[in-house]
C-alpha cells in the first residue's frame, strides 16, 4: 500500500490562550480553576493527558525505527491510522487510535499548540473528563465522514490518514457554542472576543485546507476530517448550552446523556456506510 498519508492538517495555533485568567463557573472552578499558562498537570489533567498520550505515541513509533520527518504509509498504518479498507474489515479502532498519530514531528507540534491553546480554555467549561470525551467523539466523526466521503465519492480505499487535527476543530466547534452563552460570569465584551478568536481560528484553517486542494503545495490535507470534526463539535455543544449554569451536577448529567446519543449516533452512521457500500 503507497498511497501518499494525509498529513490531517498542518493548522495554525489560535491565539487566545492569554485570556484566559477570567472567572469561570462555579461548577468548573470545583474542577480545574484554570487561570492561567503556567499550570500544572492537575489543575488541567484533560488536556495535559491528550498532549502527553500524542507524544507517548510519537515517541514510541520513533523508538520503534519511524524515521521523525516521514514516515511511510505502511508504518502509519501499523500504528494504527486510518485507512477505508481496514475499518471498513472490522478494524473500526483505528476511528479513534488515528487521533493520536502524526505525520512526523512538525505535524505533532502544530496539533498539540493548537489542543493546548483550545484545551485550557475549554476545560473549564467541559471538565476534564468532557474535554477528552469531546476530543474522542469529534476525532471519530471526522474520521468517520472521511471513511464515507472515501467510500462513497472518491472510492478511495487505500488513502491513509491521520493526526489530532480533525479532534482540535471539534473542540474549537464546541467552544463556539459554548462561548455565546451570555449567562457565564465571563463579560460580554469578553465572551465576543474569545468566541470570535475561535472563529476566526476555524475558519481560517479550513480556507488552509481548501486551498491545498485546488494549488498543490506537497501537503495533503484531509478536510473532511476537519468539516467531520468541526460540525461534531457545534452539534454537542448545542444541548449544553442550556445547562451551563443550572449547577454541576445537571450539566454532567447532560453531557454524559449528549455524549451517549453522540455516540450511538455515529453507530449507526457507520452501520449505514459498511450496509450501503
Amino acid at each position: 500500500m503507497s498511497p501518499d498519508p494525509h498529513s490531517e492538517g498542518e493548522i495554525l495555533p489560535p491565539h487566545y490562550a492569554e485570556a484566559q485568567s477570567r472567572p469561570m463557573p462555579d461548577y468548573a472552578e470545583e474542577q480545574t480553576r484554570v487561570t492561567n499558562r503556567g499550570r500544572s498537570f492537575f489543575r488541567a489533567p484533560g488536556t495535559y493527558s491528550l498532549v502527553a498520550i500524542n507524544c507517548a505515541v510519537f515517541l514510541w513509533m520513533l523508538l520503534h525505527g519511524v524515521p521523525a520527518n516521514s514516515p511511510t504509509p505502511g508504518q502509519l498504518v501499523h500504528f494504527g491510522a486510518n485507512v477505508p479498507v481496514l475499518v471498513l474489515h472490522g478494524e473500526w479502532y483505528r476511528l479513534l487510535t488515528a487521533t493520536f498519530v502524526h505525520v512526523g514531528i512538525i505535524h505533532l507540534a502544530t496539533n498539540m499548540w493548537c489542543l493546548w491553546n483550545l484545551g485550557l480554555l475549554g476545560e473549564p467549561l467541559l471538565g476534564p473528563l468532557g474535554l477528552v470525551a469531546v476530543y474522542m467523539i469529534t476525532g471519530i466523526a471526522g474520521n468517520l465522514l472521511s471513511l464515507g466521503l472515501n467510500v462513497f465519492w472518491t472510492r478511495d480505499y487505500i488513502s491513509v490518514g491521520a493526526g489530532a487535527s480533525g479532534a482540535v476543530f471539534g473542540i474549537a466547534g464546541i467552544l463556539i457554542v459554548l462561548l455565546s452563552n451570555h449567562k457565564l460570569p465571563i463579560p460580554i465584551y469578553e465572551l465576543k472576543r474569545l468566541r470570535r478568536s475561535v472563529i476566526q481560528f476555524a475558519a481560517l484553517n479550513l480556507i488552509i485546507g481548501l486551498g491545498t486542494a485546488v494549488v498543490p503545495v506537497g501537503i495533503r490535507i484531509d478536510n473532511s476530517a476537519h468539516l467531520g470534526g468541526f460540525l461534531s463539535g457545534l452539534a454537542l455543544g448545542v444541548p449544553l448550552v442550556p445547562r451551563m449554569t443550572s449547577g454541576r451536577v445537571r450539566y454532567l448529567q447532560r453531557q454524559k446523556l449528549t455524549f451517549v446519543l453522540a455516540v450511538f449516533v455515529l453507530s449507526l452512521f457507520g452501520y449505514f456506510i459498511t450496509k450501503l457500500r
